[in-house]
Protein backbone atom coordinates (compact mmCIF):
# COMPACT_ATOMS: atom_id res chain seq x y z
CA UNK A 1 0.00 0.00 0.00
CA UNK A 2 1.34 3.45 -0.79
CA UNK A 3 1.17 4.91 2.83
CA UNK A 4 0.96 8.90 3.16
CA UNK A 5 0.77 10.78 6.41
CA UNK A 6 -0.70 14.41 7.37
CA UNK A 7 2.66 16.61 7.35
CA UNK A 8 3.39 17.97 10.77
CA UNK A 9 1.02 15.27 12.43
CA UNK A 10 1.64 12.44 15.15
CA UNK A 11 0.06 9.35 14.14
CA UNK A 12 -1.41 6.68 16.90
CA UNK A 13 -3.40 3.56 17.14
CA UNK A 14 -6.50 3.50 19.56
CA UNK A 15 -9.44 1.81 19.90
CA UNK A 16 -12.96 2.51 18.50
CA UNK A 17 -16.02 1.60 20.41
CA UNK A 18 -15.64 -1.87 20.23
CA UNK A 19 -11.71 -2.47 20.18
CA UNK A 20 -11.19 -2.31 16.46
CA UNK A 21 -7.83 -0.38 15.90
CA UNK A 22 -8.33 3.03 14.43
CA UNK A 23 -5.22 4.71 12.30
CA UNK A 24 -5.62 8.13 13.77
CA UNK A 25 -3.54 11.22 13.16
CA UNK A 26 -3.45 14.27 15.30
CA UNK A 27 -1.95 17.61 15.43
CA UNK A 28 -2.34 21.19 16.53
CA UNK A 29 -3.62 23.03 19.61
CA UNK A 30 -6.85 24.06 20.83
CA UNK A 31 -10.50 22.90 20.76
CA UNK A 32 -10.74 19.35 19.14
CA UNK A 33 -12.53 18.84 15.35
CA UNK A 34 -12.34 15.52 13.97
CA UNK A 35 -12.35 15.33 10.20
CA UNK A 36 -14.10 11.89 8.80
CA UNK A 37 -12.89 11.33 5.04
CA UNK A 38 -15.42 9.72 2.43
CA UNK A 39 -14.52 7.52 -0.57
CA UNK A 40 -12.64 6.05 -1.93
CA UNK A 41 -10.53 8.25 -0.42
CA UNK A 42 -8.51 8.04 3.61
CA UNK A 43 -7.96 10.46 6.10
CA UNK A 44 -5.05 11.62 4.05
CA UNK A 45 -8.21 13.56 1.81
CA UNK A 46 -7.55 16.56 4.70
CA UNK A 47 -3.83 17.08 3.38
CA UNK A 48 -4.73 20.66 2.43
CA UNK A 49 -7.37 21.32 5.19
CA UNK A 50 -6.24 19.59 8.19
CA UNK A 51 -3.06 22.58 8.39
CA UNK A 52 -5.04 25.42 8.05
CA UNK A 53 -6.62 24.30 11.20
CA UNK A 54 -3.94 23.36 13.34
CA UNK A 55 -2.96 26.59 14.41
CA UNK A 56 -6.73 27.18 16.10
CA UNK A 57 -7.57 23.52 16.52
CA UNK A 58 -6.47 19.95 17.86
CA UNK A 59 -7.36 18.67 14.34
CA UNK A 60 -8.32 14.56 14.50
CA UNK A 61 -8.34 12.80 11.57
CA UNK A 62 -9.04 8.48 11.68
CA UNK A 63 -9.10 6.41 9.07
CA UNK A 64 -12.64 4.96 9.43
CA UNK A 65 -12.94 1.23 10.38
CA UNK A 66 -12.66 -0.34 7.12
CA UNK A 67 -10.57 1.90 5.31
CA UNK A 68 -6.65 2.78 5.31
CA UNK A 69 -5.03 1.61 8.42
CA UNK A 70 -7.69 1.23 10.61
CA UNK A 71 -8.79 -2.47 11.32
CA UNK A 72 -10.94 -4.24 9.18
CA UNK A 73 -13.59 -6.45 11.14
CA UNK A 74 -16.09 -9.30 8.96
CA UNK A 75 -18.82 -7.18 8.55
CA UNK A 76 -21.20 -10.12 9.04
CA UNK A 77 -23.19 -8.68 11.64
CA UNK A 78 -24.95 -5.56 10.02
CA UNK A 79 -24.05 -3.78 13.01
CA UNK A 80 -20.31 -3.76 12.77
CA UNK A 81 -20.74 -1.31 9.79
CA UNK A 82 -23.46 0.77 10.97
CA UNK A 83 -22.88 4.41 10.81
CA UNK A 84 -24.24 4.21 14.66
CA UNK A 85 -21.20 1.94 15.64
CA UNK A 86 -18.66 4.27 13.38
CA UNK A 87 -19.74 6.98 15.56
CA UNK A 88 -19.16 5.36 19.01
CA UNK A 89 -15.72 5.09 17.70
CA UNK A 90 -15.49 9.15 16.94
CA UNK A 91 -16.40 9.15 20.47
CA UNK A 92 -13.74 6.92 21.47
CA UNK A 93 -11.28 8.34 19.79
CA UNK A 94 -11.99 11.52 20.60
CA UNK A 95 -12.62 10.55 24.69
CA UNK A 96 -9.28 8.44 24.32
CA UNK A 97 -7.29 12.17 23.40
CA UNK A 98 -9.15 13.98 26.51
CA UNK A 99 -11.82 15.41 24.41
CA UNK A 100 -15.29 15.09 25.86
CA UNK A 101 -16.59 17.62 23.36
CA UNK A 102 -15.14 18.48 19.89
CA UNK A 103 -16.62 19.67 16.49
CA UNK A 104 -17.14 16.76 13.85
CA UNK A 105 -16.60 17.62 9.53
CA UNK A 106 -17.29 14.87 7.34
CA UNK A 107 -16.89 14.12 3.58
CA UNK A 108 -19.51 12.01 2.08
CA UNK A 109 -19.37 8.45 4.00
CA UNK A 110 -17.47 10.64 6.83
CA UNK A 111 -20.39 12.79 6.85
CA UNK A 112 -23.45 10.11 7.73
CA UNK A 113 -21.04 8.82 10.34
CA UNK A 114 -20.99 12.36 11.21
CA UNK A 115 -24.91 12.48 11.23
CA UNK A 116 -25.05 9.76 13.33
CA UNK A 117 -22.86 11.30 15.79
CA UNK A 118 -24.94 14.60 16.19
CA UNK A 119 -28.12 12.29 16.67
CA UNK A 120 -27.00 9.90 18.88
CA UNK A 121 -24.34 11.79 20.69
CA UNK A 122 -25.65 15.52 20.96
CA UNK A 123 -23.60 15.98 24.28
CA UNK A 124 -20.52 15.69 22.52
CA UNK A 125 -20.92 17.07 19.45
CA UNK A 126 -20.38 20.98 19.24
CA UNK A 127 -21.16 21.24 15.87
CA UNK A 128 -21.53 19.95 12.65
CA UNK A 129 -20.37 20.04 8.90
CA UNK A 130 -21.13 18.27 6.54
CA UNK A 131 -19.69 17.96 2.67
CA UNK A 132 -21.34 16.68 -0.32
CA UNK A 133 -23.83 14.29 0.89
CA UNK A 134 -27.36 13.66 1.89
CA UNK A 135 -28.65 12.13 4.81
CA UNK A 136 -28.80 8.51 4.09
CA UNK A 137 -32.75 8.42 4.40
CA UNK A 138 -33.19 10.99 1.64
CA UNK A 139 -30.37 9.65 -0.88
CA UNK A 140 -32.76 6.67 -1.59
CA UNK A 141 -35.80 9.50 -1.44
CA UNK A 142 -34.38 11.55 -4.37
CA UNK A 143 -32.24 8.69 -6.52
CA UNK A 144 -35.73 8.07 -8.95
CA UNK A 145 -35.73 6.94 -12.57
CA UNK A 146 -32.30 7.11 -15.07
CA UNK A 147 -31.00 10.21 -13.28
CA UNK A 148 -30.50 7.40 -10.09
CA UNK A 149 -27.07 5.99 -12.80
CA UNK A 150 -25.59 8.76 -10.91
CA UNK A 151 -25.14 6.53 -8.06
CA UNK A 152 -25.04 2.92 -9.38
CA UNK A 153 -22.00 2.20 -6.77
CA UNK A 154 -25.14 2.57 -4.04
CA UNK A 155 -26.90 -0.28 -5.68
CA UNK A 156 -24.51 -2.70 -6.42
CA UNK A 157 -22.87 -2.52 -2.78
CA UNK A 158 -26.14 -3.06 -1.41
CA UNK A 159 -26.55 -6.36 -2.62
CA UNK A 160 -26.50 -9.68 -0.36
CA UNK A 161 -23.03 -10.17 0.69
CA UNK A 162 -21.11 -12.46 -1.74
CA UNK A 163 -21.42 -11.06 -5.36
CA UNK A 164 -20.71 -7.77 -4.99
CA UNK A 165 -17.43 -8.13 -3.14
CA UNK A 166 -16.62 -11.02 -5.95
CA UNK A 167 -17.47 -8.54 -8.86
CA UNK A 168 -15.58 -5.69 -7.77
CA UNK A 169 -12.40 -7.61 -6.57
CA UNK A 170 -12.32 -8.65 -10.38
CA UNK A 171 -11.86 -5.35 -11.51
CA UNK A 172 -10.58 -3.48 -8.30
CA UNK A 173 -8.06 -1.08 -9.64
CA UNK A 174 -10.89 0.12 -12.11
CA UNK A 175 -13.86 0.33 -10.06
CA UNK A 176 -12.17 2.78 -7.35
CA UNK A 177 -9.90 4.79 -10.62
CA UNK A 178 -13.79 5.54 -11.77
CA UNK A 179 -15.01 7.23 -9.05
CA UNK A 180 -11.42 9.11 -8.37
CA UNK A 181 -11.29 10.07 -12.11
CA UNK A 182 -15.18 10.89 -12.52
CA UNK A 183 -16.39 13.08 -9.50
CA UNK A 184 -12.42 15.06 -10.28
CA UNK A 185 -13.88 18.19 -11.82
CA UNK A 186 -10.80 18.58 -14.53
CA UNK A 187 -8.47 16.10 -13.78
CA UNK A 188 -5.94 18.01 -11.94
CA UNK A 189 -7.10 17.37 -8.11
CA UNK A 190 -4.93 14.69 -7.24
CA UNK A 191 -0.87 13.85 -8.11
CA UNK A 192 -0.08 10.65 -9.18
CA UNK A 193 0.78 9.22 -5.96
CA UNK A 194 -2.27 10.52 -3.77
CA UNK A 195 -4.17 9.02 -6.65
CA UNK A 196 -2.33 5.69 -6.26
CA UNK A 197 -2.38 5.84 -2.44
CA UNK A 198 -6.42 6.07 -2.67
CA UNK A 199 -6.33 3.05 -5.11
CA UNK A 200 -4.18 0.89 -3.06
CA UNK A 201 -6.14 1.52 -0.18
CA UNK A 202 -9.12 1.07 -1.33
CA UNK A 203 -8.24 -1.99 -3.17
CA UNK A 204 -6.81 -3.52 -0.21
CA UNK A 205 -10.81 -3.00 1.32
CA UNK A 206 -12.67 -3.90 -0.86
CA UNK A 207 -14.99 -6.55 1.21
CA UNK A 208 -15.40 -3.54 4.00
CA UNK A 209 -16.35 -0.85 2.10
CA UNK A 210 -18.80 -2.79 0.53
CA UNK A 211 -20.04 -3.60 4.03
CA UNK A 212 -19.63 -0.01 4.93
CA UNK A 213 -22.17 0.34 1.49
CA UNK A 214 -24.57 -2.62 2.21
CA UNK A 215 -24.82 -0.55 5.72
CA UNK A 216 -26.20 1.87 4.25
CA UNK A 217 -29.36 0.15 2.49
CA UNK A 218 -30.02 -1.58 5.48
CA UNK A 219 -29.89 -0.60 9.17
CA UNK A 220 -28.40 2.54 8.97
CA UNK A 221 -31.47 3.36 7.03
CA UNK A 222 -33.87 1.96 9.53
CA UNK A 223 -32.07 3.95 11.87
CA UNK A 224 -33.05 7.14 10.07
CA UNK A 225 -36.48 5.65 9.39
CA UNK A 226 -36.59 5.62 13.09
CA UNK A 227 -35.04 9.02 14.13
CA UNK A 228 -37.61 11.01 11.32
CA UNK A 229 -40.53 8.99 12.77
CA UNK A 230 -39.37 10.03 16.13
CA UNK A 231 -39.01 13.82 15.21
CA UNK A 232 -35.26 13.51 16.22
CA UNK A 233 -33.21 16.49 15.08
CA UNK A 234 -29.37 17.83 14.68
CA UNK A 235 -29.59 20.22 17.47
CA UNK A 236 -26.17 21.75 17.37
CA UNK A 237 -25.08 24.10 14.51
CA UNK A 238 -24.83 22.30 11.32
CA UNK A 239 -23.30 23.50 8.10
CA UNK A 240 -23.62 21.89 4.73
CA UNK A 241 -21.60 22.68 1.41
CA UNK A 242 -22.37 20.20 -1.68
CA UNK A 243 -22.36 20.92 -5.19
CA UNK A 244 -25.74 21.81 -6.59
CA UNK A 245 -26.59 18.33 -7.09
CA UNK A 246 -30.33 19.32 -6.29
CA UNK A 247 -30.71 21.60 -9.66
CA UNK A 248 -29.77 18.06 -11.39
CA UNK A 249 -31.78 15.45 -9.97
CA UNK A 250 -34.92 17.76 -8.78
CA UNK A 251 -34.67 18.25 -4.74
CA UNK A 252 -33.73 20.76 -2.80
CA UNK A 253 -30.92 20.19 -0.94
CA UNK A 254 -31.27 22.82 1.89
CA UNK A 255 -35.00 21.95 2.56
CA UNK A 256 -33.90 18.36 3.00
CA UNK A 257 -31.05 19.41 5.55
CA UNK A 258 -33.26 21.54 6.92
CA UNK A 259 -35.91 18.39 8.13
CA UNK A 260 -32.81 17.36 9.98
CA UNK A 261 -31.45 20.34 11.41
CA UNK A 262 -32.16 22.91 13.78
CA UNK A 263 -29.63 26.09 12.75
CA UNK A 264 -28.71 25.12 9.30
CA UNK A 265 -26.62 26.97 6.77
CA UNK A 266 -26.27 25.33 3.57
CA UNK A 267 -24.36 26.78 0.72
CA UNK A 268 -23.49 24.96 -3.12
CA UNK A 269 -20.17 25.28 -3.97
CA UNK A 270 -18.65 25.57 -7.33
CA UNK A 271 -16.40 22.37 -7.16
CA UNK A 272 -16.33 18.82 -8.12
CA UNK A 273 -16.71 15.86 -5.19
CA UNK A 274 -13.63 16.12 -3.76
CA UNK A 275 -13.80 19.65 -2.46
CA UNK A 276 -11.24 19.41 0.36
CA UNK A 277 -8.46 19.02 -1.91
CA UNK A 278 -9.87 20.92 -4.82
CA UNK A 279 -10.83 24.12 -2.97
CA UNK A 280 -8.72 23.81 0.88
CA UNK A 281 -9.30 28.09 1.75
CA UNK A 282 -12.97 27.44 0.77
CA UNK A 283 -13.20 24.55 3.20
CA UNK A 284 -10.83 25.37 6.06
CA UNK A 285 -12.68 28.38 6.30
CA UNK A 286 -16.25 26.51 6.36
CA UNK A 287 -15.17 24.75 9.28
CA UNK A 288 -13.69 27.58 11.06
CA UNK A 289 -16.77 29.53 10.62
CA UNK A 290 -19.21 27.21 11.71
CA UNK A 291 -16.70 26.27 14.67
CA UNK A 292 -17.10 30.03 15.52
CA UNK A 293 -20.69 30.20 15.10
CA UNK A 294 -20.80 26.97 17.62
CA UNK A 295 -18.98 28.86 20.00
CA UNK A 296 -20.83 32.07 19.97
CA UNK A 297 -23.73 30.18 21.01
CA UNK A 298 -22.32 28.48 24.06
Amino acid sequence: MTDLALEGFAYQTLPGADGVDLNVAVGGTGPAVVLLHGFPQTHYMWHRVAGRLADRYTVIAPDLRGYGRSGKPAGTDPETYAKRTMARDVVAIAGALGFERFGVVGHDRGALVGVRAGLDHPDRVDYLGILDVLPTLDTWAVLQGVNAKVAWHLYLMAQPAGLPEKMITAVAPEFFASFLDAWDTDGSTFTPEVRQHYLDSSVAAVDSIVADYRATAGIDLAMDEADRAAGAMLIMPVGVISQDWGSRLGFDAAALWGAWATDLTYQPLQAGHFMAEEKPDEVAAFIGDLAARALSLR
